[in-house]
């Protein structure tokens, strides 16, 4: 096996501990000695132990002497739960690291990479780059910039309308791209919508996959006027405590007072949740919440499930962006397509 295939393994690890980190990344951690593995690992959820020292308790032999491939450098901070594993790998006498990328967070950034070759350890970096800042995007993204990922969903008809102007909307897309979406609820710790959604569908919002055993997203709740009906599921149910409302006017609501928070925009409810660790967020709705965001360049991910119908009248995905002229338009990066049962599912990054 090659450099590159042992990268393209910690990300395998890495990824089954999708959805469970946050708001740390995502990792895997393979040990590697006369070209046989001998150890893997990954971080299986935020508070437990990283994927290096998962990967040297699983060792089958002694990793002195080994190589150890990580898809991100490993951690040299006593500012976690965690005890670093850049000393751990000192301690176990490794010969060589291999890493995908350096850690963003600027309490590491280099000083890993650093502590290792400062006790002779061979350290390269940078393998599969762009791979696995893609798998990691959401960490990337709320280290650098100090605010959440945003990932906003779509559901339209070939002519962009969610709803006819009834607004009857189930379903506009099928049981393939439904079933689809709770997966993608699962990776995020919180659902958003507007009060539009919960006035007139009365979601749930929650996972609702067999075998699912994460922890399910919070529920947040976006309102302007204030005006949402205390009857609604989200208020009622078994999570009501992960219920979260961003008002712009004062509510009479029976939550914890503590979850209704009073706000003036999107930028400062944003604010408010990345000091809460809340870093993954999806958007599901309506129209205008999705409008609001994209106007304020707050959507990082775009999902769109295209069902192959036209309604020809009917309530829009997005309403007015405020855009002059072309160049202006939000545009999709690194565009990746696949078919959901009858639906055409088109994500990419925005720009």
């Amino acid at each position: 096996m090659k450099t590159e295939d042992f990268i393209q393994r910690t990300f395998e690890l890495a990824k089954l501990g999708h959805g469970r980190t946050f708001p740390n990344p995502m990792v895997g951690a393979v040990i590697v000695k006369n070209q046989s593995i001998i150890g893997e690992g990954h971080h299986k959820g935020y508070g437990k132990p990283h994927a290096e020292v998962e990967a040297f308790n699983n060792c089958t032999e002694s990793p002195e002497g080994s190589t150890l491939y990580v898809n991100l450098e490993p951690c040299c901070h006593t500012n976690k739960q965690t005890p670093p594993c850049a000393q751990r790998i000192i301690k176990e006498k490794i010969k060589k690291v291999i890493i995908c990328n350096l850690d963003p967070n600027p309490e590491v950034n280099g000083k890993g990479v650093e502590l290792l070759r400062q006790n002779g350890i061979e350290v390269e970096y940078g393998v599969l780059k762009e791979d696995g800042e893609k798998l990691n995007e959401v960490f990337f993204f709320s280290q650098q910039k100090r605010l959440p990922f945003v990932h906003l969903k779509l559901a339209s008809s070939l002519d962009g309308k969610i709803a006819l102007p009834s607004g009857e909307s189930k379903w506009i897309t099928g049981s393939v791209a439904r079933h689809f979406v709770h997966n993608l609820r699962a990776q995020n710790q919180a659902i958003l919508v507007g009060a539009e959604t919960i006035r007139k569908d009365d979601p749930k919002l929650n996972v609702r996959l067999e075998h699912f055993s994460g922890e399910q997203p919070y529920r947040i709740i976006f309102t302007r006027s204030g005006n949402l009906p205390q009857s609604s599921q989200v208020f009622s149910d078994e999570l009501m405590s992960k219920t979260i409302i961003f008002t712009e006017k004062k509510i009479d609501i029976h939550l914890p007072s503590e979850n209704i928070i009073l706000i003036k925009d999107i930028s400062e409810a944003l604010h408010f949740l990345y000091e809460r660790k809340l870093i993954a967020l999806f958007l599901e709705g309506g129209s205008n919440l999705a409008t609001t965001f994209l106007r304020n360049q707050h959507v990082n991910r775009l999902s769109l499930f295209l069902n192959p119908s036209l309604l020809g009248s009917g309530k829009n995905a997005i309403e007015d962006l405020g855009i002059s002229l072309l160049d202006q338009r939000p545009t999709l990066q690194q565009i990746e397509s696949r078919w959901m049962g009858e639906d055409l599912l088109l994500s990419g990054r925005l720009k």
